[in-house]
């Protein structure tokens, strides 16, 4: 089993920025690619970027690219998303998520590639 919990939620002003970690313990987090997914109401979860857990490769959503940053730090298991530019359509509940991917330098992109997911952490943004 893999917990996981999100944190750095919040409201911010279109144009500014936020940080969301995403802190995982249980089995190591080696083997395990990461995501970040988001839900706003009314809508399906949808994908926002992965790392592989050599954090070789990303990937992002078309529409995040270029504001978002996804990383991850294995040594203390943790991963983040550096928001940048944040636009209204931004605002969402945020869910990290782990998969189970022994080749280091691969990343999924759908929910269902997806083992383990966290609570998740609202992102509120006011233009």
């Amino acid at each position: 089993q893999v917990q996981l919990v999100e944190s750095g939620g919040g409201l911010v002003q279109a144009g500014g920025s936020l940080r969301l970690s995403c802190a995982a313990s249980g089995r190591t987090f080696i083997s395990y690619g990461m995501g970040w997914f988001r839900q706003a109401p009314g809508k399906e979860r949808e994908f926002v970027a992965a790392i592989s857990w050599s954090r070789t490769n990303t990937y992002y959503a078309d529409s995040v690219k270029g504001r978002f940053i996804i990383s991850r730090d294995n040594a203390k298991n943790t991963m983040n998303l550096q928001m940048n530019s944040l636009k209204p359509e931004d605002k969402a509940d945020y869910y990290c998520a782990a998969a189970f991917l022994p080749n280091g330098f691969r990343v999924v992109t759908t929910v269902d590639d997806y083992d383990y997911w966290g609570q998740g952490t609202k992102v509120t943004v006011s233009s």
